[in-house]
């Protein structure tokens, strides 16, 4: 299941990061996925909600943008939704010099992190 390596790799890429002043833990990861990237977006649930364990992330939400896939023809410059399984002949002219324009992401597009706790200094015993 390599969604368990992409719900890893999402952790760490979130963890490496710059986090805004105060924050403290994330509440939500939005994730764009290409309808043509091979993932299943349950199995990717399940992954995140593992690899998250123990994590600035444990709890987060994953929000999955699902991208759909379209492509364009070189010679006529039509353009049209791939689909599942893939078009890749123009729809139009019949020619098989496509370019993908969509459908292949696999990227996070948004963190939001909870802010941190206010620090609360502990009275000093006397």
């Amino acid at each position: 299941m390599h969604e368990m390596s992409i719900a890893l790799a999402v952790v760490e890429q979130v963890e490496s990061a710059d986090r805004p002043a105060g924050a403290g833990t994330v509440n939500s990861v939005r994730l764009q996925v290409g309808e043509l990237a091979g993932v299943v977006p349950d199995a990717l649930a399940f992954s995140f909600e593992l690899a998250c364990a123990g994590t600035v992330l444990e709890g987060a939400e994953l929000i999955t943008e699902p991208v759909p896939a379209r492509a364009r023809c070189g010679p006529c410059a039509q353009t049209w939704p791939v689909g599942m399984p893939p078009q890749l002949s123009c729809p139009g002219c019949g020619g098989a010099t496509t370019e993908l324009l969509s459908g292949r992401e696999l990227q996070i597009v948004r963190v939001c992190w909870n802010d941190a706790p206010a620090h609360v200094p502990i009275p000093e015993e006397r």
